[in-house]
């Protein structure tokens, strides 16, 4: 049997899940607002904070966006409808932005990645994209003494 769901453990609006990884390993150039194709147990998982942003990765395929590896658990009180938790789901946004990221993507070295997925104020499931390139390893040491020089800064 499901487990009861009550009403205060959905999420309205805020965020859901993020991917404090993608700036420590993307030098990310430009960030994007897109909002996501769903199903409704998708919606009402996510609504439970269920979603892992790790590994996700943006694809396109036909003049759309896509975003795979984004895993949204099965929602427990379900009843006959299900959804595949990895499947693909497509970004919506307008035409300007996906043929500015197709072109980008097109270039050798930029990713799409995925940032922060998040309620907007209208209870709409939004997901913070960002593009940008892979950091070598010397870029990504250089981000850990900035970072441990900030900390010592603000400490004193």
């Amino acid at each position: 049997m499901a487990k009861k769901v009550k009403k205060s453990d959905f999420i309205s609006t805020g965020q859901v899940a993020a991917n404090r990884r993608a700036t420590f390993d993307y030098a990310i150039e430009e960030t994007f607002i897109a909002g996501l194709e769903l199903k409704g147990t998708e919606v009402k998982s996510l609504r439970l904070g269920r979603a892992n942003l790790g590994d996700t990765y943006g694809s396109y395929e036909n003049g759309e966006l896509f975003i795979e590896n984004l895993k949204i658990e099965e929602y427990a009180n379900k009843g006959y409808e299900k959804h595949d938790a990895n499947r693909k789901k497509k970004l919506l946004l307008t035409r300007r932005e996906i043929d500015k990221i197709i072109g980008a993507m097109a270039k050798k070295g930029y990713s799409l990645i995925a940032k922060k997925l998040f309620f907007d104020s209208r209870g709409r499931a939004k997901l913070e994209i960002g593009l940008g390139r892979g950091k070598k390893l010397y870029d990504k040491r250089q981000s850990i003494k900035d970072r441990e020089i900030s900390r010592k800064l603000r400490d004193y």
